[in-house]
């Protein structure tokens, strides 16, 4: 089996968004990187909600403007009880303008984030993109070796595990996941409909998990509908007519008239989170360190976040003459990371079981939050400036500075 040397300072495996932004970033800061992984067998429906900080680290990386005219903004986003229950939350309206912002984030489906990313990825002469599936991953004293399955060897000091939930380089690293699975499962698809979005998002509190439809270009939004595993296996079986007469019902037809586009996904719901994020000179990043359910536009804006540390840190490193994938790097790298991912996955987890217990005092409490969070505007505020941004685990793309 031949051996490759020489091929990067950096290796990253998966070809996904969280991939792709490292590989360019890692790239962009001076460190020759090999990407190498297999793209999705399947064509991916879904969108993302990258919030502002993710939008500006594409923006410094020169992604954003591949891709800005298929994203729409989320100048709005409403929250409502559509529970049923004897105690009822009241409706919360979140507007960008109340933190100095146009808009919280872009909603954009992901083969248009992907093909952006992909086309900057070409055009940067540090990057090698290698579409082969990654037969092994072995860390080593000074370095990792990457093995496709063409028969190529690479190896690197600094390998980025970016592939995905059953992560290869996790299990190579020897770090065990924390998961535990609900009884929900979340249908994904894009739509179109009569009356426009004016940019605004909306989340339907259901006894099953949250609906929200969240704005595209035109007159379009993407829908994550998380219900019970065999209610979403019904749904997805319906013809288009009936799928979007059911939507249409289950939005109360603000959108108005409901017609569904090809494509639908069913996605089973998890929780996990590794217990560590590096070792071993694997870093990894995305879904190879965490999961979390769609709610609050989480999922791929912390996988965005841990990209650009872990760049951060690497980078700074080379140019001090420090070892890229050391020890030292990995500790730095769990340090920024673990009170973003924990506190994140902490609340969204605590938010969905709220939504699924028939406790009284449970709903009691989750309803008097969203009261406290309608009623007073300085916590509002606060709680909108920490979900778009922040403040403890924003790294140097996210504020708009090069690496």
């Amino acid at each position: 089996m031949p051996d490759k040397y020489g091929e990067g300072n950096a290796i990253v495996v998966g070809g996904g968004p969280a991939g792709l932004t490292a590989a360019v970033a890692l790239a962009a800061g001076g460190i020759p990187t090999v990407l190498a992984g297999k793209g999705p067998g399947k064509a991916d429906n879904r969108t993302t909600a990258l919030l502002a900080g993710s939008v500006t680290a594409l923006e410094t990386l020169g992604v954003w403007e591949l891709c800005e005219a298929q994203a729409a903004p989320l100048r709005t986003m409403r929250l409502v009880d559509d529970t049923g229950r004897l105690w009822r939350a009241p409706e919360v309206k979140f507007e960008a303008h109340e933190i100095d912002l146009d808009a919280f984030g872009y909603n954009i489906e992901n083969r248009h984030l992907v093909a952006a990313l992909e086309e900057r990825a070409r055009a940067l002469p540090a990057l090698r993109l290698i579409e082969d599936e990654v037969l092994e991953v072995a860390p080593g004293e000074d370095a990792v070796a990457v093995t496709l399955k063409s028969g190529e060897t690479l190896r690197a000091p600094l390998v980025v595990g970016a592939d995905g939930r059953r992560s290869l380089c996790r299990v190579a690293a020897g770090i065990a996941l924390d998961e535990r699975r609900y009884r929900q499962t979340a249908l994904t698809l894009c739509l179109r409909h009569s009356r426009p979005h004016r940019d605004a998002s909306t989340e339907f509190h259901t006894p099953s998990g949250p609906f929200t439809l969240v704005p595209l270009p035109g007159d379009r939004s993407s829908l994550v509908w998380v219900l019970d595993p065999a209610d979403a296996d019904e749904l997805a079986a319906l013809d288009d007519g009936e799928l979007s007469d059911e939507i249409e019902r289950a939005s109360h037809s603000i959108l108005g008239k409901i017609s569904v586009e090809p494509g639908r996904g069913l996605f089973p719901l998890s929780i996990a989170t590794a217990r560590r994020f590096g070792a071993g000179r694997i870093a990894l990043v995305g879904e190879a360190a965490h999961v979390v359910p769609p709610i609050g536009a989480q999922g791929l804006n912390l996988g965005l976040r841990d990209a650009a540390a872990i760049c951060e840190l690497a980078v700074e490193a080379q140019r001090r003459g420090h070892d890229i994938g050391g020890d030292d790097v990995m500790t730095r790298y769990e340090r920024m990371r673990r009170a973003d991912v924990g506190s994140r996955t902490l609340a969204i987890d605590l938010f969905n079981r709220t939504l699924l217990t028939d406790f009284l005092p449970v709903q009691s409490a989750r309803g008097f939050g969203l009261y406290l969070l309608d009623r007073i505007g300085p916590l509002r505020r606060a709680v909108m400036r920490e979900g778009v941004a922040p403040r403890l685990a924003q790294p140097k793309l996210m504020r708009g500075e090069a690496l």
